[in-house]
């Protein structure tokens, strides 16, 4: 079956899920939703012309704060579309009755074979403690724009590192269970001009006792992106950046690497996921609404 496909929003992400979908056999043709004056595919200018088009894959891939009204005119417009909506789900949590379309949250890291391997490594065992540091320099986030213009700086536009860098409390509630946090800090700490948090450290423990710690921020100058996993029986190290592990199990030293992984790599696998119905491993609804819930309690704390 080939697939018509529709990326709502074509800002950097949406550029990119749409060159993507382009490039797959699956899908027949691409659009795209903007007020931009041109771009390479067939583009619409309102979610009322998305009739016109009855498009069988929807991407939502527009800026956060719009993510809620245009998923509620989708659930209530049509039905049976598969949908996925670009990470985090909302700005905040929302209780939208799905129940008209299927709807998927585009935390595409599960589909790093890295966080696939600790996983399938870490299942069934009694793990103890899950530790997670992501930092990055927004500044150099987006080559050729100004940071202070981007919506990671902006308030109103749903920016900050809890919601720009959810894809780690994304993966740790999937391998762990759900996080209840202890301890929060969530700030503004650095010299950078934004009006949004740069900085969570986030210690909590799971309904099975794992313990965790989540660093995010804005600011680290060299790109660090790791997780170290501790349990009964298996130590593993990862860097998702580099695309490497080693794993300490049962007394046992393993090495793995994926140095010819691409960046469109793991977005594609998700895609594929969804189109093929081989869903599992791909963040459903409710899993994106548990996060959220979460996110809202980091706020609170």
């Amino acid at each position: 079956m080939a697939f018509t496909a529709l990326v709502i929003g074509y800002g950097s992400i949406g550029s990119r899920h749409a060159d993507i979908l382009a490039s797959m056999s699956q899908v027949d043709e691409v659009y795209v939703l903007s007020s931009q004056e041109y771009t390479p595919y067939k583009t619409i200018r309102s979610m009322k012309e998305i009739r016109d088009i009855d498009p069988d894959y929807i991407v939502v891939a527009s800026n956060t704060s719009r993510h809620f009204e245009e998923l509620y005119y989708l659930e209530n417009n049509f039905r049976d579309k598969t949908i996925l909506v670009e990470k985090p789900l909302f700005r905040q949590y929302h209780d939208l009755n799905i129940q008209n379309n299927s709807v998927w949250v585009g935390y595409n890291l599960r589909f790093h074979p890295l966080i696939q391997l600790i996983k399938r490594k870490t299942y069934g065992k009694n793990l103890w403690h899950i530790q997670v540091f992501c930092g990055s320099y927004l500044p150099e986030w987006r080559p050729g724009r100004d940071y202070r213009d981007t919506s990671s700086a902006k308030r109103d536009k749903a920016g900050g590192v809890l919601l720009d860098l959810s894809h780690e409390l994304d993966y740790v509630q999937w391998m762990a269970g759900k996080v209840a946090p202890e301890y929060v800090v969530l700030d503004k700490v650095s010299d950078l001009d934004i009006e949004t948090d740069d900085l969570l450290v986030l210690v909590g423990r799971t309904e099975e006792e794992v313990t965790i710690q989540i660093t995010l921020n804005y600011f680290t100058r060299q790109p660090v992106r790791q997780i170290i996993v501790d349990g009964e029986g298996i130590s593993i190290e990862g860097d998702l950046i580099v695309g490497s592990a080693k794993v300490m199990e049962e007394g046992n030293k393993l090495d793995y690497a994926w140095p010819e992984l691409s960046q469109n790599s793991t977005y594609q696998s998700e895609h594929e996921a969804l189109l093929s119905g081989d869903i599992d491993g791909a963040c459903t609804y409710l899993e994106g609404q548990e996060l959220m819930r979460l996110i809202d309690l980091c706020r609170s704390k």
